[in-house]
């Protein structure tokens, strides 16, 4: 069992999401930064599927009520056991009534804590994860929430520590050619791949609004909604795209100039307002 004393800004169950649900409007939400999520999951010897805890912007504060084996991946935060530092990407254990704090991330927004056998709370639709969209499954959380820890267990883990290169606040994100390219001017395509773009304070889980060259359309005519999947980029009527994330709605009635690649997911999901990304085409 873990007692969450402070959540920080937001903190949530994730895993890997509810898939096949999308004909009847439930997204598949789940973690945002999947690729962390998963180390985490394996430097605690869990199997994948396993519900870690999705913390944004560091401020976590948890309680061990007995022996647990943690380990805490994604962006780098500072970790501390009991007030003193412990490390991070590497397994770690927590002696009953030790507390595990994370500080503020340097870079990066999204940093995941996963205790071996997983987090236990109740599955909604096949998921652990809280979607911030639709409001299913378990609330974000909040002091005093106790989180049951599960059976999700595997082998016992061998790794010390995961060598892993930290996210950037700057990253190239690789772009296939949207579905409804040709809705936008033909100039669109080159403003969004030919310059940086800045992530502004209205992002979320749901998706990354971008400031930058105002994409302009070649159609008014009214398109009708259509489904919608992770990385696809958005251009609303004011010009201004949106990139969409683990929470995005299942469809929507904007023209998606582009896509990003599922290999550079993780990389959007870390970033935070003020940082900038590129989109480049993929070859």
């Amino acid at each position: 069992m873990l007692t969450v004393l402070a959540p920080g800004p937001l903190a949530t169950v994730q895993d890997r999401g509810r898939t096949g649900f999308a004909g009847i409007g439930v997204p598949r939400s789940g973690a945002a930064d999947a690729a962390a999520a998963d180390l985490a999951n394996r430097l605690v010897g869990n199997v994948d599927t396993a519900a870690v805890v999705e913390v944004t912007a560091g401020g976590l504060r948890v309680r061990a009520e007995r022996t647990l084996l943690v380990a805490v991946t994604g962006a780098p935060a500072p970790v501390g056991v009991d007030g003193r530092p412990a490390p991070f990407g590497a397994p770690l254990t927590l002696p009953p009534g030790a507390e595990l704090a994370l500080g503020v991330p340097p870079v990066g927004l999204r940093t995941y804590l996963a205790v071996r056998g997983g987090i236990d709370v109740p599955p909604v639709l096949g998921s652990r994860s809280t979607d911030t969209l639709s409001g299913l499954g378990p609330a974000p959380l909040a002091p005093g929430d106790r989180l049951p820890v599960g059976d999700l267990r595997g082998e016992e883990p061998f790794v010390d520590v995961a060598a892993v290169r930290g996210p950037s606040s700057a990253p190239v994100l690789h772009v296939l050619s949207g579905p409804r390219r040709d809705w936008l001017d033909p100039a669109a395509w080159t403003a969004l791949t030919g310059r940086p773009w800045t992530v502004t304070p209205d992002s979320n889980r749901v998706g990354l609004r971008l400031d930058g060259p105002r994409l302009a359309r070649a159609r008014d005519d009214e398109l009708p909604s259509e489904g919608l999947v992770p990385g696809a980029v958005q251009v609303p009527p004011d010009g201004a795209p949106v990139l969409f994330l683990a929470d995005h709605p299942v469809t929507g009635g904007y023209p998606v100039l582009a896509v990003v690649t599922t290999a550079d997911l993780p990389a959007a999901a870390q970033l935070r307002p003020g940082d900038s990304l590129t989109f480049r085409a993929a070859r």
